[in-house]
């Protein structure tokens, strides 16, 4: 590989790499929190124009105030209200918003890592599973947020196999790519 390719290659992983922290403190944040801790009086979060969802990346809603977030609500307790038709719900609106974003957006890290991934010296069927391997991995998160949303909070756990597939997959390809442009022997190309 010529040294402007190892080097855009590079650059293309240590700013995704960066990214994926981040997403990692948003997941924290926005997410594992609300999930087990409630916020107490006021909503914090919401945005100037009222809206609790606006800047946020986690469909729950305002938790119970006993200090447990909302995979411990007490959904039985809840009263039924008037439904508006799927569609035309907020909790509906939020989730589709979101989730298509989070599918284009982690397609295109994908992609990216993806065309890394061929160029690896592996054997073909491992390159083909690594490509493959954080797609399906995405699909599983994107599935957990609709569970989380519209079945229980408590599908929440399903965002572990599906980040975790595409947190491995992606640090794999990552490292050995480093490796394998920058610090193998020149006897092993």
């Amino acid at each position: 590989m010529p040294t402007p390719a190892k080097a855009l290659a590079t650059c293309i992983l240590v700013a995704l790499a960066i990214g994926m922290l981040g997403a990692l403190g948003q997941i924290v944040v926005h997410d594992i929190m609300p999930t087990f801790y409630a916020q107490t009086g006021t909503n914090e979060t919401a945005s100037p124009s009222g809206d609790p969802h606006a800047g946020m990346d986690h469909d729950a809603s305002p938790p119970p105030g006993d200090g447990r977030g909302d995979l411990f609500a007490d959904l039985a307790g809840v009263e039924k209200k008037t439904v508006k038709p799927f569609y035309q719900q907020e909790q509906f609106v939020w989730t589709l918003k979101w989730t298509h974003i989070h599918l284009f957006g982690m397609s295109m890290i994908f992609i990216f890592v993806g065309a890394i991934t061929i160029w690896l010296d592996a054997a073909p069927a491992l390159r083909t599973w690594l490509v493959v391997l954080p797609f399906i991995g995405v699909l599983i998160d994107i599935l957990a947020m609709w569970l989380k949303a519209f079945v229980s909070p408590a599908f929440f756990w399903l965002h572990l196999p599906g980040g975790c597939l595409f947190v491995v997959v992606f640090a794999y390809v990552s490292l050995r790519a480093l490796w394998e442009m920058w610090f193998r022997s020149a006897g092993h190309r």
